[in-house]
């Protein structure tokens, strides 16, 4: 069979490559890092979140955006700063508003598909990620924003979710521990949640068993196909002047935000862009604490944060967007609101001892992961799934397998014209 170069090692680059030992072929990983899923998946919000399928294209969106700008503790916040790629992604972005309810529609299918793809490599493979299906739990503190949410409920029926609405009592009941006067809510029974760091890294470990190479502290300096195959350079971190090559047969692009910086090299386009989130995680010492923080996972639509427990003893609390370029710094004014957060809706769970994180999404600008073959032969894509990277990685691995496998036709690899639902494609 085909050798296959996988770059990057997060959720999606590391799913890619079980996709592809499934299907038979050799896989060679590279990532930057000494260990796989060390950037975005590494402390994101845990949620496998069919109910957040939602894509941001909307007027609502943009006007919160300008309403935000002048608060550093906003839910989403930009950096002014004039930019090129941002201020052209946000132009595509505003683009495809139109494209709104179609987007939404087909990514809750997605994500409700990802499901058995994904759970299904944990049992195979017998990976402990602190799965809890629990359910996911929307709250709203108004009814303004209840009603709008009713709307976008629809949607998400629409395509398939079983995600009901819940009074202010049932609220309390699903999940006891919280704290707050709610209008109400909506509950998504089948979502769930996990700790996507130790699922990554069980599954690397698992490739590795069947045969994967992962090439760890690689630098990708070059990507050059040509005549059916491609040619791979790239260095070593801990000697920059020890540059290899290798030739594959093909390439899957699925370096989170470098994407952008690795298409270019082959003459294609993808507008990802890096939106900073935020995470915290609580580590519970003492039974009272494990005893104040929900199992149930949460969703605060006015603070736009998200919960998952992770175990006995951690509670992981994410949130924000920050459109900031690449900047990894680690901003106190965006974790405060966090811990706040925290202690306002969890008065009894100590956060004495808290773990502050910030990761890149890679967001494309209609807010649709770019999955499928590039414009040379030999090059795929599996990048760009924002903030659902985690939720959709099963599906998506899938698909871009089957776009490997797909028939050369005069000498290219045939690929997929537009979107294709997930429910259409894998039956």
């Amino acid at each position: 069979m085909s050798h296959y170069a996988v770059i990057g090692a997060g959720i999606t680059g590391v799913t890619t490559a079980y996709a592809l030992l499934d299907r038979g072929h050799d896989v060679t990983v590279i990532d930057r890092n000494r260990y796989a899923a060390m950037e975005t998946s590494f402390a994101n919000g845990g949620q496998l979140s069919a109910c957040n399928a939602e894509v941001w294209n909307n007027i609502g969106t943009v006007m919160k955006g300008l309403k935000w700008m002048a608060r550093k503790d906003a839910p989403l916040l930009m950096n002014p700063r004039p930019s090129w790629h941002k201020y052209s992604w946000l132009a595509q972005f505003v683009a495809a508003i139109p494209e709104y309810r179609r987007n939404t529609i087909e990514t809750v299918q997605l994500a409700i598909a990802a499901r058995q793809h994904l759970f299904g490599m944990a049992e195979r493979e017998g990976i402990d990620f602190n799965h809890e299906r629990r359910g996911i739990l929307h709250v709203f503190h108004d009814g303004q924003s209840f009603a709008q949410a009713a709307k976008v409920n629809a949607l998400l029926r629409q395509g398939g979710l079983d995600r009901h609405s819940v009074t202010p009592e049932e609220i309390a009941r699903i999940e006891p521990t919280l704290t707050g006067n709610f209008h109400g809510g909506f509950y998504t029974p089948s979502d769930s949640t996990g700790d996507i760091h130790k699922f990554t890294r069980g599954l690397a470990d698992a490739c590795q068993r069947r045969g994967a190479t992962f090439l760890f502290e690689r630098d990708v300096r070059d990507i050059v196909p040509a005549g059916g195959m491609v040619t791979i350079s790239s260095a070593d971190l801990a000697d920059a002047e020890r540059v290899t090559s290798e030739v594959f047969d093909g390439v899957v692009i699925c370096a989170g935000v470098a994407s952008r910086r690795f298409a270019a090299m082959v003459g294609d386009r993808v507008n990802v862009y890096p939106v900073k989130g935020y995470s915290i995680t609580v580590m519970m010492r003492t039974e009272q604490d494990r005893a104040a923080a929900p199992w149930v996972s949460l969703l605060d639509e006015s603070a736009k944060i998200v919960t998952s427990r992770l175990g006995e003893d951690r509670f992981r609390v994410a949130g924000t967007a920050e459109f900031n370029d690449e900047n990894r710094d680690i901003r106190n004014d965006r974790i405060q609101p966090l811990v706040n957060w925290t202690r306002r809706l969890f008065p009894k769970l100590s956060t004495a001892e808290v773990l502050p994180w910030a990761g890149l999404r890679p967001m494309m600008p209609n807010m649709m992961p770019r999955v499928g073959a590039g414009s040379r032969p030999g090059v795929f894509y599996n990048t760009g799934h924002g903030h659902l990277g985690w939720t959709l990685s099963g599906v998506t691995a899938e698909l871009l397998a089957a776009a490997v496998d797909q028939p050369r036709e005069s000498g290219r690899i045939a690929r997929p014209t537009g979107p294709v639902p997930a429910v259409a494609k894998l039956a």
